[in-house]
């Protein structure tokens, strides 16, 4: 097997932070766009592992090449738990932006008691063209607050705030952000798996 991997995502802020962070393994990191694959997935799955596995075997199966697939979601406790699953797609207009669903998000939590602490959550799926698959996950706790802070990063990043850091995901260095972040987090335990699957060791 080469030493390439496919991130199995559209979205060009995740194949960002993942080429950023596979950067230390002797591997070629190529997205799906480097690929020429358009493939839109259902994420019909009840949780975010059957997500990110959805993606990954999908990418896989249609590359040829091992795909790294994360499937990631924002719970905030006061609204037990939402948007979760739906954080990609929480806002009720079609074609909604990162801004619109941070929008959305802090019209939900209008009335509701401070601080509206939050979680974010990120399971990943390594899939391997012989049809295996292994997962990591991650976690990375925070607060929601009420206006936005930061230019960097992506989603609900100017809104999340990091106490021990007294900054936003958006204000902090990406290099810092890819350390800390739940899909860091993910993606860190994956590398070992990584280097074991594709033969890098």
């Amino acid at each position: 097997m080469n030493n390439t991997i496919l991130i199995a995502t559209q979205n060009p802020g995740k194949v960002r932070e993942m080429q950023a962070l596979l950067s230390t393994l002797n591997l070629e990191v190529r997205s799906a766009r480097d690929s020429n694959l358009d493939l839109s997935i259902e994420e019909t799955g009840d949780t975010y592992l059957e997500n990110a596995k959805l993606k990954a075997m999908a990418y896989c199966t249609a590359s040829g090449l091992p795909a790294l697939a994360d499937d990631s979601g924002l719970e905030v406790d006061a609204l037990n738990g939402a948007p979760g699953l739906y954080s990609a797609r929480y806002a009720p207009q079609q074609g909604a932006t990162d801004a619109d669903r941070r929008t959305y998000l802090l019209e939900q939590l209008a009335g509701e008691t401070q601080p509206w602490n939050a979680h974010f959550h990120c399971a990943a799926v390594l899939a391997l063209p012989d049809g295996t698959w292994v997962e990591t996950s991650g976690r990375c706790d925070g607060i929601i607050i009420p206006e936005e802070r930061g230019d960097g990063g992506f989603g609900y990043d100017p809104i999340y705030y990091l106490p021990e850091y007294s900054q936003t995901m958006a204000e902090i260095p990406e290099t810092l952000k890819n350390t800390i972040s739940h899909r860091a987090r993910a993606i860190q335990a994956m590398i070992p798996l990584i280097e074991q699957k594709i033969g890098l060791k």
